[in-house]
């Protein structure tokens, strides 16, 4: 095998971990330096996820919750591939993605938000990526809804997204906007990311082309992980 090219990581696309204009940063910023804890072969070796663990239908989030009918709102596809920073295929890895429904609300005890809850929708879906790094979700577009920063913030609408590693230590959570959407550049958490570049390859891309006429419109989101570019840091592979 021959030796990996690494990147360094580029802590200007990066938010700070202090941001005041994002409340919460406030408290929960480190006002210390990190410290890295050396990882175990337990840790990076297992326990993994297989095929087998993956229902036919935990990726269509229309159907996986559904009692006597569909959900409501606007049907919609994500679909992607996830790569490294050499854009190689990141194949049989766990994507998952949890939302609020379409009028904006999670399906959880703490979320108090008036919109509506659906019955037939759960929020949650997950799959494993094919031998291209290929995945795909049809679901529900969540809407946006307000929460306790300032006076009048609104969440763009998004959807979270999980992608786990080769063990449960090493994952990725991140999270996609919608192309258009106007509350995106007002959101102060998207602000809080100093680069331009890096907010635009957090939004999805309407993509027409796998769109289903007549059923479900659909949005294009590559996830990039950094793969074996990853930092090095003291010498060992830090950040996958």
């Amino acid at each position: 095998m021959k030796p990996a090219e690494y990147y360094q990581r580029d802590r200007r696309r990066q938010p700070p971990a202090l941001t005041p204009d994002y409340k919460t940063s406030v408290a929960r910023s480190p006002r210390y330096s990190m410290i890295s804890l050396q990882q175990s072969v337990s840790e990076i070796t297992g326990p993994v996820f297989g095929h087998s663990d993956i229902d036919p239908i935990d990726n269509d989030l229309i159907k996986n919750y559904a009692k006597d009918q569909d959900p409501v709102g606007e049907r919609i596809i994500v679909h992607g591939r996830v790569l490294d920073e050499n854009a190689r295929p990141v194949p049989n890895t766990l994507v998952e993605i949890w939302q609020a429904n379409a009028s904006g609300r999670y399906r959880h005890k703490k979320d108090t938000y008036l919109g509506a809850l659906d019955p037939n929708f759960g929020g949650c879906g997950r799959t494993i990526t094919d031998e291209n790094g290929y995945y795909y979700f049809r679901t529900i577009k969540p809407g946006a809804y307000p929460w306790r920063n300032w006076v009048n913030n609104w969440r763009p609408a998004h959807i979270h997204v999980s992608v786990f590693g080769s063990g449960f230590c090493q994952r990725l959570i991140t999270q996609l906007y919608f192309e258009g959407d106007p509350l995106i550049p007002l959101c102060p958490i998207v602000a809080t990311i100093p680069d331009p570049d890096a907010i635009g390859q957090l939004i999805a891309r309407l993509d027409m082309n796998a769109s289903v006429p007549l059923d479900c419109i659909a949005y294009k989101f590559d996830i990039v992980l950094r793969g074996r570019r990853s930092t090095l840091f003291e010498n060992r592979l830090a950040g996958n």
